[in-house]
């Protein structure tokens, strides 16, 4: 099993020189083609195919925060760590209406 911080380190490894010198804005158009390709996927894709284009977006949101320096793994525990963070709960009890 690959942990976030695993993944952000394998990342970074194998791309970050590409992706500094690409830059963010040049990547975040990446990342949104990625999406595209997701939401496309979620119409009407298998899976399998499914499975590939979350990955491939989840991929690109890491390059991005490579090269901005965030480290997924605290920024995920400061904002979700404690549960909601609307609520504050575990199990989400906020409003439909509402976004957390």
């Amino acid at each position: 099993m690959i942990t976030i911080s695993d993944f952000q380190q394998l990342i970074r490894e194998m791309y970050y020189e590409k992706d500094a010198a690409r830059g963010v804005d040049a990547t975040f158009l990446w990342l949104m083609e990625e999406i595209g390709e997701l939401a496309a996927a979620l119409r009407e894709g298998t899976k399998e195919e499914l499975a590939l284009e979350f990955a491939d977006v989840i991929a690109w949101l890491t390059t991005i925060a490579n090269v901005r320096e965030i480290d997924l793994t605290a920024a995920l525990e400061a904002k979700y760590g404690s549960g909601c963070p609307g609520c504050g709960k575990y199990v989400c009890q906020c409003p439909s209406e509402v976004k957390p």
